[in-house]
């Protein structure tokens, strides 16, 4: 019999998993092993001769994969937080493996018949209103999913679905590799001019790790990346990183136009055979914009807001530049370095003189005290809780009463086997456990932020101190809610609300009294100043225009991808996609791809239980 211990250890808080013992090599005989006593007990449900109730059918069926829920969870926290080539090629594995498992699921017609039935009784079962929510949402997991295919139909949904549980982590780590790939080495110093000097400090102290001697080495890390476009005086340079991060696995050797070319085509199959002309019709039923038409009102209301301001924004930048020195036109790596420097013009500002007041431990307590104050909970350092690597900490979270709410892991620093950007994940929900009795969750919040460097702690720019206000508010809502079903609890609810309580927690952070809880001078101890609170407040729209412009032309770019009814429109990637943004792009074309490195899109999403959405689908919820 298998060991799963090490998912779940009973002498530890929680039950939290004990990474240490979780041995990479172990995952696929554990997952091969879960899923055999998962099917067990599937077979269980299915050859009952019971009439169909929530709690022989749904809850029992909740229940089925436990194991292999632990050992998953773990599995893709670390993928996608601690991943390592052995780990990337095994998830070309346990892709088709898991997939066929919940195809088997999903796809069974007795299974299917007992959760009909129980839908066809909803309104006499007498079911709580989470009980209801539950029963909704198995139900048309399983009708959205091919439950009602013919069988031949249901073969070719199978085909679908392990392809794409391949791809999309192909996809995610060509992104990854390519990214990873690229250093800037500068040995001459006079080459940083314009970078602020914890910026060079932590490219000296990169240099130094990677063997680069007497250098400065830069990466596509945004720690790296976005300070080095903001400040650096060198143009040249400039360009060369800005090609590089825009070219991401793009025509090197993690390539991912192949990929995007099968994921569309196949997301096309697969939207049809279900009964939907295209991957968009099938994905927006479940969203509140319902359809196309209704998300192309709101990008045209949008853009027609955004354009105008967008232009003025690049006739201001652009003027500006030329009374400052600057002969010809502007390029895409020009716009981020003007824009600074007109901001600090216009509003006499530089985000660069909020770093002091931002080292990070300083930030986690002030979200932590901020979240006391509006919520009522405790976080709390909690030792002998093993985790996957040195940089995570770990904290218990509690109501002012002292009852437990969960644990949260932290994870704030680039690695190599990091992917790039911030999210949260769930190592588990909360949820309720085959005695009945409730699981409290286990939550992670992953970031890149600024790293420490030996002469100073890690001090945050703004944007990284909004970014940890936004994903603990996404913690907190896994958290803190009170329901007991997994499929239903914390961040798994409906799509368009998923970032409220994020949006709501970063939307403090220019107030005041949040700031002055916790921004002070590293060194000296002195509250943020007022009159910085104010230029930061009075400068938060500017360039809005334009960033929103951007998000539109993603928007697009998604669209156009996804409201293909057949894949005879993707010979070309880059020429589909210019021909998707190019009226919203302001600026001529100067190479690169998005598509090519647009995880948001192309990336399988997490995803918690095979009974409520197949695995293969890839359309659970993701890591917000």
């Amino acid at each position: 019999m298998t060991d799963f211990s090490a998912y779940a250890v009973s002498n530890l808080p929680l039950n939290a998993p004990d990474f240490s013992k979780i041995n990479e090599g172990d995952y696929i005989a554990h997952i091969k092993e879960a899923i055999k006593l998962a099917r067990a007990r599937f077979e269980n449900v299915k050859s009952s001769n019971e009439k169909p109730t929530f709690a022989n059918t749904i809850t029992a069926m909740d229940n089925c994969d436990t194991e292999l829920d632990q050992v998953l969870s773990v599995f893709y926290t670390l993928l996608s937080a601690e991943s390592t080539d052995a780990m990337q090629a095994m998830a070309q594995e346990i892709g088709p493996i898991t997939s066929e498992f919940s195809n088997d699921i999903g796809l069974d017609p007795t299974i299917f018949a007992r959760i009909d039935d129980l839908w066809s009784r909803r309104d006499d079962l007498g079911l709580s209103n989470d009980e209801m929510m539950v029963l909704e949402k198995s139900w048309l997991g399983f009708t959205r999913n091919g439950a009602k295919l013919s069988d031949a139909d249901k073969d070719k949904l199978r085909e679908i679905d392990s392809q794409l549980s391949k791809l999309s982590p192909q996809f995610s780590d060509n992104a990854r590799l390519s990214a990873n790939a690229f250093e800037l080495v500068v040995t001459n110093e006079e080459d940083l001019s314009g970078l602020p000097e914890n910026t060079k400090t932590a490219a000296r102290e990169t240099a130094d790790a990677k063997g680069h001697d007497n250098a400065w080495c830069f990466t596509l890390e945004y720690p790296s990346y976005i300070p080095f476009m903001t400040y650096a005086d060198d143009r040249a340079l400039r360009e060369q990183v800005w090609r590089a991060f825009s070219a991401r696995a793009f025509g090197d050797d993690h390539d991912n136009q192949d990929a995007i070319k099968q994921i569309v085509s196949l997301r096309i199959q697969r939207a049809q055979l279900l009964g939907y002309d295209t991957h968009a019709d099938y994905v927006l039923e479940r969203r509140m914009a319902e359809n196309f038409d209704n998300v192309d009102t709101f990008l045209t209301k949008l853009e027609t807001s955004a354009r105008p301001a967008a232009e003025k924004d690049l006739n201001d930048i652009t003027a500006y530049a030329h009374k400052n020195g600057f002969d010809g036109d502007l390029k895409p790596w020009d716009m981020t370095y003007w824009s600074e420097k007109l901001k600090k013009a216009e509003y006499d500002f530089d985000e660069e003189e909020l770093r002091p007041y931002f080292p990070l431990q300083a930030c986690i307590d002030g979200a932590f005290a901020h979240a006391e104050k509006l919520f009522g909970v405790t976080c709390t350092p909690i030792e002998g809780i093993p985790t996957y690597h040195g940089d995570v900490t770990t904290y218990e979270v509690k109501d002012l009463d002292g009852t437990m709410r969960g644990l949260l892991y932290a994870d704030f620093h680039p690695r190599a086997g990091k992917r790039q950007g911030a999210w949260q994940g769930t190592i588990r929900d909360r949820d309720t456990d085959e005695h009945g009795e409730t699981e409290l969750p286990l939550v992670s919040i992953v970031m890149n932020f600024t790293k420490p460097t030996k002469d100073t702690p890690a001090l945050l720019t703004f944007d990284e101190v909004e970014t940890l206000f936004h994903e603990f508010g996404h913690a907190l809502h896994s958290l803190l809610t009170d329901i007991n079903h997994g499929a239903i609890s914390g961040t798994s609810v409906f799509w368009d609300f998923v970032e409220l309580p994020s949006q709501l927690m970063e939307n403090w952070l220019t107030e005041p009294e949040t700031l002055n809880m916790f921004a002070k001078h590293y060194e000296t101890g002195e509250t943020i100043p007022t009159e910085l609170i104010e230029k930061l407040r009075a400068s938060r729209n500017f360039m809005k225009g334009w960033q929103l412009f951007r998000q539109v032309s993603l928007c697009r770019l998604d669209m156009a991808w996804h409201t293909l009814d057949s894949a005879d429109g993707i010979d070309d990637v880059i020429n589909f996609e210019r021909e998707a943004v190019d009226e919203y792009i302001l600026l001529p074309y100067e190479g690169g791809c998005t598509s090519c490195s647009f995880g948001h899109i192309f990336r399988r999403r997490v995803q918690r239980g095979i009974l409520f959405i197949p695995m293969g689908a890839s359309i659970g919820r993701r890591c917000v």
